[in-house]
């Protein structure tokens, strides 16, 4: 096997964490820790993976070795057959060393969780709630590609259409590791059917992505929290405005990184079994909380580190979607295509692909690996 390989090393001296975990995972003390056991079996399955990738690796080092040896025969049918193996270790083996040095570095350790996809309608009026409306339609679309759940739990409809504000739950598998780089403000360059002169317009609407936080992540005094019950609105039959199920929810909350009091309100109208929305309300409250909190160190990271993808600058502008060209343009990484009516439609997974490619391509610089 190939001496003096520093990745090598690496990976050896991760062996014995591995096997520790492994046996960690399986101890009742642990799993009765809730805490502890979710934070193993993340590690777990993070170890896992570099494993897997440790052993592929060994194989192809071995593999080359044992190719050239072979080289030196004078069969003339295994000299091809040794030459073919090596040309295909040497292929693989720096996609390898990528893929590993990537497994090493460690990541956003919340990309693995559920989140709450926030859109609102910016600048323009009747327009950009519209416009709103086709994003959520857009992300609907590609959650459903994903096979990931999305449900809304409060809306705000605009009067010619679309959405002033929306705020959705996603649930499925590395949700947020996904969506978290459509958070920014979206921008839209068309001829609103508001217009009568054919005029294009400008406008915008704001997209946030939080990461879901987990009961135990925010400690909330309940007791403090004060709930009001109202009669839903919107369409939903007679039973709608007979039956308070919409919840309100208002909570004083002193925020840690400036000691300022603030009230939190929120409101959820999405199913008409009041005890669910109750639930769902407080689920959104965690991730609010957990939310403001994480920002501090959202904020220190991107100081350190100022990625092209991810500044956690919420108010930048990321992407413009030009109708009457047909185009697509992400701003942070100059990334333009002409299928405005597939994107529209959810085909957005390249856009994403290419954002993480750039976003790892930082953290590999950052981490000098």
């Amino acid at each position: 096997m190939a001496g003096n390989n520093t990745l090598l090393e690496k990976l050896d001296g991760l062996v014995a964490r591995f096997e520790e975990v492994s046996t960690l995972i399986t101890d009742p003390n642990v799993i009765a820790d809730q805490k502890r056991y979710v934070k193993l079996t993340k590690e777990y399955k993070d170890l896992g993976d570099i494993m897997k990738a440790r052993k592929e690796y060994i194989q192809c080092l071995n593999g080359l070795e044992e190719a050239k040896l072979m080289m030196t025969e004078s069969d003339p049918e295994m000299k091809e057959m040794a030459r073919e193996e090596a040309a295909a270790c040497e292929a693989r083996i720096p996609e390898l060393e990528t893929e590993i040095k990537l497994l090493l570095v460690p990541a956003d350790p919340q990309d693995d969780r559920n989140a709450i996809l926030e859109i609102r309608g910016g600048t323009g009026g009747d327009e950009a709630a519209i416009f709103a409306g086709d994003l959520f339609r857009m992300y609907s679309k590609y959650c459903e590609s994903k096979g990931w759940k999305l449900e809304a739990s409060n809306a705000n409809e605009g009067a010619a259409g679309g959405f002033k504000e929306i705020i959705c739950s996603v649930s499925g598998e590395n949700v947020y590791g996904t969506l978290k780089y459509e958070s920014g403000v979206h921008r839209v360059q068309r001829v609103p059917a508001t217009e009568t002169q054919g005029r294009v317009h400008t406008s915008a609407a704001s997209v946030a992505v939080l990461p879901e936080a987990e009961p135990f992540d925010v400690e909330i005094n309940e007791g403090e929290i004060k709930w009001d019950t109202f009669r839903s609105g919107g369409a939903g039959g007679q039973n709608v405005n007979k039956v308070e199920s919409g919840v309100r929810l208002r909570y004083n909350w002193k925020n840690p990184n400036t000691g300022v009091v603030d009230e939190i309100l929120i409101e959820c109208t999405e199913t008409r079994d009041q005890p669910k929305n109750k639930e769902r309300a407080l689920s959104r409250l965690r991730t609010f909380i957990y939310d403001k909190e994480r920002q501090k160190y959202d904020e220190d990271i991107a100081s350190k580190r100022k990625t092209m993808v991810s500044t956690g600058d919420r108010s930048a502008k990321i992407r413009t979607y030009n109708y009457p060209q047909g185009r697509i343009t992400d701003h942070r990484i100059n990334y333009t295509i002409y299928n405005l009516n597939a994107f529209m439609d959810g085909d957005i997974q390249d856009c994403i692909d290419h954002l993480i490619v750039a976003e790892n391509t930082e953290r590999l610089k950052a981490s000098e690996l």
